[in-house]
């Protein structure tokens, strides 16, 4: 007994790999996108609405994909899932590196897209979800660290650009990305008990005793028909997905907004998006160390007001204090509230179903994936400057936070057994 209580549940070793995977793609990509979006259109002269439909793309694929990938690791566990998906997203940033119009560009970014769905943030959550309910906040804010730290690469990335060009660059990225991120893919495993363990690692009972403890779980889960007739599983979509049209907005044109409508180089703002970085990286901290304690829906809707306050300091700034200021309420929403959206859905409606559940959920919140690249970038074409699209996304962000404060715990569901 003494011996296994200093043994690190293996659930941990789940969430470095899971970080470190995070980090892969959030540096190569999911953060770095906007500057290649600023160094495509000098190079190229694509406009931000043509560059924006390409994030919409891999987005609106996510969420076709979602409700297959989610019954898929329901049924047959995550791991094969992340290991396909690592090989296609390093393949995808290959093929980008060859391309020369825009209709190759969006074909590459359809591979990008497939291997991000199938390696991201949803799988390695589901993974996770699996292992932890007493600690999962904590173990799912210790993972988003992966996904906030890839924000650091920004600068890197934004160098690579100038001093290589973008071919060079993602050629390598994908390289990095397949040879990192394989073998990490490789220690994501599906259920402890599988194992012989336990969730959140507890001693291990007898295989008879973890059996009931199973099956009495998953008893009181929602199957994923239930949770679409609860007002819970609508509101927190749809506040997810408000949140998600400033993370996706910013992600695409923060650092072309700092560019071209604020004067900084492409460098300075990436050195910006540090800064937000950093801040993430404390989001996430205070959410490790609050998350379980505290009620999660009144955390994510306070985020929502700073999401909404940063954006406007960044539309209507004049001074640097006010970019800073963006970068610090922002990048501290995000990585605080980012881990809640999954654990406060696992925490509802249970972990039997939540592949599932977390794929459905993937086509409301997809509204906001979309929305926000293409609302800023469509109306920063037409009217030159992106305060009005800005502005009407941080004004969306209002609006998600009364999602949150209304989406309470559904009652666990009453089945009538059959003699």
């Amino acid at each position: 007994m003494g011996r296994h209580s200093k043994k690190l549940f293996y659930g941990w070793y789940m969430v470095g790999a899971g970080s470190a995977l995070q980090f892969v793609q959030s540096a190569l990509m999911s953060q770095s996108f906007g500057a290649y979006v600023a160094v495509l259109q000098a190079e190229r002269g694509w406009s931000k609405t043509a560059l924006s439909g390409a994030a919409a793309l891999q987005q609106m694929e996510t969420a076709i994909l979602g409700p297959f990938i989610g019954w898929f690791m329901d049924r047959f566990g995550p791991q094969g899932v992340i290991r396909v998906g690592i090989v296609m997203f390093g393949i995808g940033l290959m093929l980008l590196s060859r391309t020369d119009t825009l209709p190759t560009f969006y074909a590459a970014f359809l591979v990008i897209a497939l291997g991000a769905s199938f390696c991201g943030f949803f799988p390695v959550n589901v993974a996770l979800i699996n292992w932890f309910e007493r600690w999962r906040a904590r173990a799912l804010s210790s993972m988003s660290i992966g996904l906030a730290l890839g924000g650091t690469a920004v600068p890197v990335i934004a160098w690579s650009l100038q001093a290589y060009g973008w071919r060079a660059t993602a050629f390598a990225s994908g390289l990095i990305a397949i040879v990192v991120g394989f073998p990490l893919a490789l220690m994501i495993r599906r259920r402890p008990e599988d194992y012989g363990l336990t969730v959140d690692g507890l001693p291990p009972k007898t295989a008879e005793t973890t059996q009931e403890l199973h099956a009495l779980d998953r008893s009181r889960d929602f199957t994923a028909r239930e949770a679409l007739r609860t007002p819970a599983f609508w509101l927190l979509s749809l506040g997810h997905g408000f949140a998600l049209f400033v993370v996706h907005a910013v992600s695409v044109h923060a650092i072309t907004h700092m560019n071209q409508g604020l004067g900084y180089s492409v460098a300075q703002a990436s050195l910006v998006y540090t800064l937000l970085t950093a801040s993430q990286i404390g989001g996430v901290a205070v959410g490790w160390w609050i998350g379980d304690h505290f009620e999660k829906r009144y955390i994510a809707a306070t985020c929502m007001l700073m999401h909404a306050a940063g954006l406007l300091l960044l539309t209507y700034a004049v001074t640097a204090p006010m970019v800073l200021a963006f970068a610090v309420l922002h990048g501290g929403a995000w990585g605080l509230r980012g881990p809640f959206m999954q654990a406060i859905r696992a925490d509802y409606f249970g972990r039997s179903a939540i592949g599932m559940i977390l794929g459905l959920s993937l086509m409301i919140i997809v509204v906001g994936q979309v929305g926000g690249p293409m609302i800023a970038g469509v109306l920063a074409d037409r009217t030159g400057n992106y305060r009005v699209g800005f502005t009407i996304i941080a004004m969306l962000a209002l609006t998600g936070g009364l999602f949150f404060i209304l989406a309470r715990k559904p009652e666990p569901p009453v089945r009538t057994s059959v003699a």
